[in-house]
């Protein structure tokens, strides 16, 4: 809240416009970050909502790669355990970063194709719902950029 909200002698003051703008640029970012959550934030809480599905996915695919005696196996797996790295990694960043901004997600209902979520907030609750559409879209988009970074780590290595 600024100086000049609530005080009636400073609408007769004159003021230069940058400092009116600088003040109200204020007085919007001190009411949105309080009441709702931003894009970023939503992004955050989706992507650690998934990243816990990505790795049941890698882990299961791990497994039937182990159990299929193919000539690659150690080579899958490799590569398998590096995604995972890189998914507990960001699921930590995200944990960490979630907790600054003082936001917790919990997991509440299932129905039949929407996972819903409560996300509490700065003393605010909101419900937080997936499809599983979407769900399959985000996952299969994470992991192909988990695949390439370990492309990109590979083609670095042989240089």
């Amino acid at each position: 809240m600024s100086k000049l909200n609530g005080n009636e002698r400073w609408k007769t003051k004159m003021l230069m416009t940058e400092h009116v703008e600088q003040y109200e640029q204020k007085d919007k970012e001190e009411g949105d970050s309080g009441k709702m959550l931003t894009t970023l934030e939503r992004t955050m809480v989706r992507d650690l909502i998934l990243l816990p599905y990505i790795d049941t996915m890698v882990s299961k695919s791990m497994q039937e790669v182990d159990r299929s005696g193919n000539m690659l196996t150690r080579t899958y797996l490799m590569a398998g355990r590096y995604i995972q790295n890189r998914v507990m990694q960001d699921t930590y960043r995200l944990q960490r970063e979630l907790k600054q901004r003082n936001i917790k997600v919990l997991e509440d209902e299932q129905e039949d194709f929407l996972l819903y979520y409560k996300i509490l907030f700065r003393g605010y609750q909101e419900r937080f719902g997936l499809t599983r559409d979407v769900m399959r879209t985000e996952i299969s988009l994470r992991l192909t950029r988990y695949t390439s970074e370990l492309g990109a780590v590979l083609r670095e290595q042989l240089k």
